[in-house]
């Protein structure tokens, strides 16, 4: 049975906010992350906890990076999630991840990427592998063909 607290919130446009509300399909996603206790787990822009939820149930902790002092402030205040929760409140792009972790204690880092972000974002992770054991994100289509696309074709860029 699901602990859902169902909170109303206008998705941002200018934090490129899109929020997951399909069960199946996050269900296919915290499996493909899976989270195991005891591990660094770090989520960027938990939004309104549809992936907080299903991690955070099955570990001991979760971090979670926020941009929106809105949503923060309700994660921290949330009945079931404040209590595993380290909630930082910042934008992703501009932070340390090394903060987090650790070369010998390595995050998991998860999240659903707003398009605008997704690129750049990753870009400043990789500064960041020497903490980082692995990422799973969530990108729009078109992010994900740059991605795999090989060189000289239409979509390949500098990912």
């Amino acid at each position: 049975m699901s602990n859902k607290v169902h909170m109303r919130h206008t998705a941002r446009k200018r934090f490129g906010q899109n929020f997951l509300h399909d069960e199946y399909t996050i269900g296919k996603i915290v499996g493909a992350i899976n989270p195991q206790p005891h591990q660094n787990l770090l989520e960027i822009g938990p939004g309104l906890g549809a992936l907080t939820e299903p991690v955070a149930d099955q570990v001991d902790r979760l971090q979670v990076v926020e941009l929106d002092r809105d949503l923060a402030a309700r994660l921290e205040s949330h009945p079931f999630l404040s209590k595993k929760l380290s909630i930082y409140q910042g934008d992703a792009m501009k932070t340390d991840f090394t903060q987090f972790g650790t070369p010998e204690n390595k995050l998991r880092i998860f999240g659903n990427l707003p398009y605008n972000i997704s690129t750049p974002l990753m870009f400043h992770l990789f500064q960041f592998a020497e903490v980082i054991e692995d990422m799973h994100f969530m990108l729009q289509k078109e992010v994900v063909n740059r991605m795999a696309a090989g060189p000289g074709s239409k979509s390949y860029g500098r990912l």
